[in-house]
């Protein structure tokens, strides 16, 4: 189950963490890693963008201890203090980029993924070398949904 201090799921995304605010990534927390568990996963994308489906947020090798992402990580890090990558999402940047959408309401998922290895990616992996590397060691899942309009 993966959920946010910020919004529930199914919520509004406040304006802080989009490109009309702070631009900044939310709070995320979890809980049930399965048995097993050597790491974990994000991905945050946008199925609604206009030329199909935008990846907002890649991060991986998450220490399966850790039961929250504190919001705010900063975009550019490629590593974190415990060994945790960030991945480039589709505006090119490495982190975290915000929802942002042209027009109309979107929804963002945060899916999480409990993975039975450690990843051999860097920073400059995005969401297809990510799934690709994630295929047939995903013990579990769980997303958190998300709307946003730019007002």
């Amino acid at each position: 189950m993966v959920k946010s201090t910020a919004f529930k799921n199914g919520g509004i995304i406040p304006k802080k963490y989009t490109c009309s605010g702070e631009n900044i990534s939310p709070p995320l927390s979890w809980s049930s890693v399965p048995d097993g568990t050597m790491s974990l996963a994000l991905i945050c994308d946008d199925p609604d963008a206009p030329g199909g489906t935008f990846v907002h947020w890649v991060i991986f090798n998450i220490p399966p201890d850790v039961q929250e992402l504190e919001g705010g990580i900063e975009t550019g890090t490629e590593e974190l203090e415990d060994g945790t990558i960030q991945g480039t999402n589709d505006f090119g940047e490495i982190g975290y980029g915000g929802p942002c959408p042209p027009s109309g309401t979107h929804r963002y998922y945060f899916k999480l993924y409990a993975l039975d290895t450690q990843l051999d990616l860097d920073s400059e992996s995005g969401k297809p070398e990510l799934i690709s590397a994630m295929k047939g060691h995903i013990l579990a899942k769980g997303q958190l949904k998300g709307k946003y309009k730019n007002q």
